[in-house]
């Protein structure tokens, strides 16, 4: 079989490659190769709304399950590339099949690291990273009474939030000093943990897994002070590990992920890669390499990437952007905090509604804002422009963000 694009990877940012090059007035043949069996479908409800069942798995989907038919977009599924030729322009699929193409988007994002203690595959040990994850944690909750969740992340987070709502015991175990210490600053950290333990979760930090305890199914978990959770269900979210072993070995570059430029090409030819998977240098960031595990990067990329195949070359610049449901908070997040040398609180946390904006050398960077959707649209704006603004201005709550002066 020949394509014109085959596109590996049937989530987020390849269903968007394969809805953006039509759009984008692409007549030629497209294929779209997944893993799973099911059409492409939105990943973050999982952890969320499907999980609660407030919102139902044909909502999930991308696009209805005949668009693709009709936008003459071959679904290949219950498959996935075992090695790729690029000079060939060919890759091989795991039941031996040779799929032929013009230009190759690798689009296939990450699988969830395991936790490296013995005990990690006993029966009620599950990740949050597709619907059969999902759809297997839901077939188990009935029988379970107490779930620990290894991880301090937005994944552990949101399942927490959503098993206490389901009325389960949880304790959530972060080996950090406090969670989400990747992404946010302590003022946003200590936030969420009392909110956590607020609705009865048994949080702790500074704590680590050292084994998963049970015959044949989970009953508990040690701990690193050698105390012992008991658990009949763990949920692990401790990242994930780029899905790139066949690009790797064809010659791409990379190692946390693969290596793309400003047009999300790889250094193989007619190779590109978008989403989870993809290594890029961030302006955001400095400049510094990095790969962003989001939506909105993975629809951004896919959109560059359309754009240069069908003759419109434009770098990729995009914003950066997240958000995280929990309880009845909304976290909407700008720009990327890391590195920043400063922290400004803006609101008081205890009315449930306030923000913090991060600095760099004088620079707006990023914001995070807890409902206070205000304070994120205003903030984008100003951490696109890197606003230089004195501390006390943005502190100052009764002054818009988009009236301060700058400096």
């Amino acid at each position: 079989m020949q394509y014109d694009v085959v596109i590996v990877g049937a989530g987020q940012g390849g269903a968007y490659a394969a809805i953006q090059l039509r759009q984008q007035g692409f007549e030629g043949s497209i294929a779209l190769i997944g893993r799973e069996s099911e059409p492409p479908y939105e990943r973050p409800p999982l952890s969320k709304e499907y999980m609660l069942g407030d919102k139902e798995w044909e909502r999930l989907l991308i696009r209805p399950a005949t668009f693709w038919a009709d936008r003459g977009i071959e679904l290949l599924l219950s498959t996935e590339v075992t090695s790729v030729a690029a000079e060939a322009r060919e890759v091989t699929l795991q039941d031996g099949r040779a799929i032929g193409f013009g230009e190759l988007i690798w689009a296939t994002g990450g699988d969830p690291r395991p936790p490296s203690c013995p005990g990690a595959y006993l029966q009620g040990v599950h990740a949050v990273r597709t619907r059969a994850d999902a759809d297997a944690i839901l077939a188990e909750l009935g029988s379970v009474e107490r779930v620990a969740i290894v991880g301090g992340g937005y994944i552990g987070l949101e399942a927490a939030a959503v098993l206490r709502k389901l009325g389960k015991e949880v304790t959530l175990l972060e080996v950090l000093p406090r969670v989400l210490a990747r992404v946010a600053g302590p003022q946003l950290s200590e936030f969420y943990e009392k909110e956590h333990r607020d609705h009865g979760v048994d949080l702790r930090t500074n704590t680590g897994v050292v084994e998963i305890l049970g015959e044949g199914t989970v009953s508990g978990v040690r701990l690193s002070d050698d105390s012992v959770v008991d658990c009949q269900m763990v949920i692990v979210g401790i990242g994930i590990i780029p899905a790139v072993g066949p690009l790797l070995s064809a010659g791409a570059a990379g190692g946390n992920g693969v290596d793309v430029d400003q047009y999300c090409r790889t250094i193989l030819p007619h190779v590109w890669a978008i989403g989870d998977c993809a290594a890029h240098a961030n302006g955001f960031a400095n400049g510094a390499v990095i790969r962003l595990e989001s939506v909105q990067n993975a629809n951004d990329m896919a959109g560059c990437v359309a754009k240069a195949i069908t003759g419109d070359p434009q770098p990729y610049g995009a914003t950066p952007w997240f958000w995280s449901n929990q309880y009845d908070l909304k976290l909407q997040t700008v720009g990327l905090s890391a590195g920043h040398d400063a922290a400004v609180l803006r609101g008081d946390p205890a009315t449930r509604s306030f923000s913090v904006l991060y600095l760099k050398d004088g620079k707006l960077i990023a914001c995070d804002a807890v409902n206070m959707v205000k304070d994120y649209v205003q903030a984008r704006k100003l951490v696109e422009e890197g606003a230089k603004i004195a501390p006390e201005d943005l502190a100052d709550t009764s002054r818009p963000l988009k009236e301060l002066d700058r400096l």
